[in-house]
């Protein structure tokens, strides 16, 4: 194998709470997977599986010491086709019991966006690009660099 396959196929957030995490999750309207047992939940979410799983559970499989999550330090996005439909999904976040972190506004790079956080603490962007517009499927489609580019 010459690289890594160029793909994300499950992004696990440990969590302190599974139960709260879940139930949060299922008001953001994120429909659980059949494959989710009492101590893991899975959700389809376009082409990417995102899991739930005790922090200290995750630190365990992982052969690591737990520590606590840092805030700020990493952050998952929803892109939005509208700056509207960012506020409403920010809206939409905050009625299921999300804390904002940053209410949606215009933003240095020429975008719109807001960050929201889970019962963790984990933040989630909500945004509009008006750079990278979404396919039919809601997905960003980004060019790569050449390899002559630096």
């Amino acid at each position: 194998m010459d690289r890594l396959p160029a793909r994300i196929n499950i992004v696990t957030l440990g969590v302190s709470d599974l139960a709260a995490s879940r139930a949060f999750y299922g008001r953001l309207g994120f429909e659980e997977a059949e494959m989710s047992t009492d101590t893991v939940a899975f959700f389809q979410l376009g082409n990417v599986v995102f899991g739930l799983f005790p922090a200290d559970e995750l630190a365990k499989d992982a052969s690591v010491a737990p520590r606590p999550a840092v805030a700020g330090a990493t952050s998952l996005a929803i892109n939005c086709e509208t700056e509207d439909e960012v506020d409403a999904a920010m809206a939409f976040a905050k009625s299921a019991g999300a804390t904002v972190a940053k209410s949606a506004q215009k933003v240095f790079w020429g975008g719109y966006s807001g960050y929201f956080a889970d019962p963790d603490g984990h933040l989630w962007e909500i945004a509009y690009n008006p750079f990278a517009p979404l396919g039919p499927d809601g997905l960003m489609m980004l060019t790569a660099k050449s390899a002559a580019t630096p």
